[in-house]
């Protein structure tokens, strides 16, 4: 009978409110019940569904893995046909539900453990995180828009950064400050805060004083907290239109998928699209109360990783039947050559170099700890228009990751990477540049003459030890760059001189041109048969071209190879046979006394060192040949054919231009011998002769001018006369 005599008021449920009350408490009870039922179906889903005869893959792997479950939407799809449809609807309400289930299931699954006092107990159960997956297509980032606020995206990109872990509240502890009663208030997921009440709801007894508005304190040691980390994710280079600039998103990840990314890496990602007031809009938008910052809450994502980047990851049975068969041909070099930019008429040698840069040698990791670069650099050196830049194009469109930039555009930052301050939080992040963008893939840089040096200097580490390290701003750090280069560069006087030597020809230093596995000297030869051959290419492919653009045929070429290359690149890890390895290594150490009688006999080392890198890049190049035949064995053949690459390459690089040791008969010799008295007559030490000047002089005497030519030439390698003003003036050295 306690309390039956404190005030209190009285009340019968009168006839006029009947109607509405009714109403509202139906509609309340409605939605109770749904979401009751809801649940009911969640957990009768993770507990019943099996893919095959009494296979249950969620009980399973919660059993297994009691910390989160992986969920897709279509086997939910096959269970209940209402259920994905709710969660793309409202995730926010359903996928609290849907852990909850999750966690009561679990708590059944689990046996019943011996407690403190000897009477079994049910076991303590966490929290279980769920993650969604499902197989649709991911949205554009830019056709996100307001009609996707609070619903279920699925969106993919690369991130480019990520912060530090921060702590953040899911149940904030309160205590009034003049009453001391505590109470405890939820927050919102992601990165909305907690809605702190204005009063105190204690009734003051007579003569205690009222508690005041504002009255509660937080405290900070008894709330519970996850941990939160924000991503920023940038759209793919190939989704880009062109001409924009890439645009960025914020996610937010939480719990399990914490420290999961690396700035990098390419993902997946499905999530809550949300918005939250920014912390620093005040001074974008004032007065703009209702402007709010859209944000993506992941509740599941999938690394794409980085042999299939692109488009599936999963190679269907009869592509891999078909990928076997075009393999076990005899002739399958010479198809894969074929389809290398068949736009592009001759430089056979130059596709096959492409080609074995497209698929790449092996990656070794040796037992203590160093790692063996399986990535091939080429260099294409040569004149104007020889279809360099087409290569570097091609090789961007089927690489299955390639970043494409130009020399003069680049910095050094850019390419390797920068670190960047955040506005909001004013900490200092890093943002991966080119190289670390196409790790896994091929970077294309065009122009790579035009660089300034200082930015060239820095894709030394990023071409042999295939990291970037950085030391600024305090971070210090190591990011992964496991990319092929391919350059293409133009000699410093615009085209190739064959009066010059190599030295004079390739202007760029031996520490960068040793990192190149294959340089190739591209000239514009005018000889008449082949001239006509390649304008008859060109203008057939001018012709056919609106032809052929509306065939579909040529679109799913290039799809299959580089669905072929991405095959290639998962599937096969080929290594030297031992009969291969002797031979090589014979080849090796003639080319080098070869190399080294050529340095005896002209007395000055050759423009293209020949060093154990070398050898590395024929190992790589067989290795390469051996995959694109998918045998895990790189033959002899392989190596041959590796060591005929490398000849007609570098070592043809090597010995190019003119040397002035090599086929000069006696009567030569006599006649700059002469024409060299000649210009030291003309020309008083210190003193300066315009280099046209001097030779028109010496031929009217009746000397041929190649000779004469050559005679300034070998003077100036001897270091006796200097050229200046871009070659136009000769000044002897004292």
């Amino acid at each position: 009978m306690s309390g039956w005599d404190e005030g209190a008021v009285y009340y019968s449920n009168q006839a006029q409110f009947t109607e509405a009350s009714s109403e509202a408490e139906a509609a309340a009870a409605s939605t109770t019940a749904s979401r009751h039922s809801v649940l009911l179906k969640f957990k009768e889903f993770i507990r019943n569904f099996e893919k095959e005869k009494n296979v249950f893959p969620y009980r399973e792997s919660l059993v297994n893995n009691p910390k989160f479950l992986m969920v897709h939407l279509e086997d939910l799809l096959s269970f209940d046909s209402d259920l994905p449809s709710l969660l793309r609807s409202s995730p926010s309400d359903y996928l609290p539900l849907f852990e909850t289930a999750a966690a009561e299931v679990l708590a059944g699954l689990k046996m019943k453990v011996a407690g403190d006092s000897g009477e079994m107990v049910e076991p303590q159960t966490g929290e279980v995180q769920i993650l969604l997956t499902s197989k649709e297509d991911p949205v554009s980032m830019r056709s996100l828009g307001a009609q996707y606020i609070s619903k279920l995206v699925k969106i993919s990109g690369i991130t480019i950064a990520a912060s530090r872990i921060k702590a953040k509240a899911t149940y904030v502890h309160l205590i009034c400050k003049n009453c001391k009663s505590a109470r405890a208030v939820p927050c919102r997921p992601g990165l909305g805060g907690a809605i702190v009440p204005r009063s105190c709801d204690h009734v003051p007894q007579p003569g205690e004083e009222p508690c005041p508005i504002d009255p509660w304190l937080i405290v900070p040691d008894k709330s519970k907290y996850v941990d939160q980390q924000t991503l920023k994710l940038q759209e793919n280079p190939e989704d880009v239109p062109t001409g924009e600039l890439p645009r960025n998103m914020l996610l937010s990840v939480d719990r399990h998928l914490v420290q999961t990314i690396v700035p990098g890496s390419r993902l997946t990602i499905m999530g809550i699209y949300s918005i939250f007031q920014a912390s620093n809009s005040s001074t974008n938008h004032k007065g703009a109360v209702a402007v709010r910052q859209p944000y993506i809450r992941i509740v599941g994502m999938e690394e794409t990783n980085e042999a299939s980047s692109r488009g599936p990851a999963t190679f269907t049975q009869e592509e891999v039947e078909e990928f076997k068969k075009f393999a076990s041909n005899q002739d399958t070099y010479e198809a894969i050559c074929s389809k290398v930019a068949p736009s592009i008429f001759g430089h056979e040698d130059v596709k096959k170099a492409v080609a074995c840069l497209l698929f790449g040698g092996a990656r070794k990791n040796l037992p203590d700890g160093v790692k063996l670069r399986g990535d091939i650099n080429v260099l294409l050196l040569g004149d104007p228009s020889t279809a360099k830049s087409q290569f570097l194009k091609f090789v961007e469109k089927t690489a299955p990751i390639a970043v494409y930039t130009s020399g003069k555009g680049s910095s050094a930052a850019g390419l390797t990477a920068s670190v960047i301050r955040d506005s909001s939080s004013r900490e200092f992040y890093l943002e991966g540049g080119a190289m670390v963008l196409a790790d896994g893939g091929v970077v294309c840089i065009d122009e790579f003459d035009k660089m300034r040096p200082e930015d060239r200097v820095a894709i030394h580490e990023a071409m042999e030890q295939q990291t970037i390290s950085i030391a600024k701003a305090g971070i210090t750090t190591v990011l992964n760059s496991r990319t092929s280069v391919l350059a293409a560069a133009n000699p410093p006087s615009g085209r190739y001189d064959d009066l010059k030597t190599a030295q004079d020809n390739i202007d760029l230093q031996t520490t960068i041109l040793s990192r190149f596995d294959l340089i190739f000297i591209v000239k514009d030869i005018r000889m008449y048969d082949q001239d006509k051959t390649i304008a008859s290419h060109i203008i057939k492919v001018h012709a056919s071209a609106q032809t052929v653009s509306n065939d579909s045929r040529t679109s799913k070429e290039e799809n299959w190879l580089k669905r072929y290359i991405q095959y290639c690149r998962s599937e096969c890890h080929p290594r030297l046979s031992e009969a291969a390895c002797a031979k090589l290594q014979s080849d090796y150490v003639d080319i080098r006394r070869g190399m080294r009688q050529q340095a005896n006999e002209t007395g000055e080392s050759a423009a293209i060192p020949i060093t154990v890198r070398q050898l590395e890049a024929i190992l790589r190049l067989s290795e390469a040949l051996a995959k694109m035949k998918l045998s895990h064995v790189a033959t002899e053949g392989d190596v041959a054919e590796a060591l005929r690459l490398f000849k007609v390459s570098t070592m043809d690089a090597a010995r190019s231009g003119i040397n002035q040791h090599i086929n000069i008969t006696p009567d030569m010799a006599n006649e700059i011998k002469q024409a060299e008295n000649q210009i030291k007559r003309r020309l008083g030490i210190g003193n300066r002769i315009s280099e046209r000047r001097l030779i028109d002089d010496l031929t009217r005497m009746g000397m041929n001018e190649s000779i004469v030519r050559r005679a300034i030439l070998i003077m100036h390698q001897r270091g006796e006369v200097e050229y200046q003003r871009e070659r136009h003036i000769i000044v002897r050295k004292v």
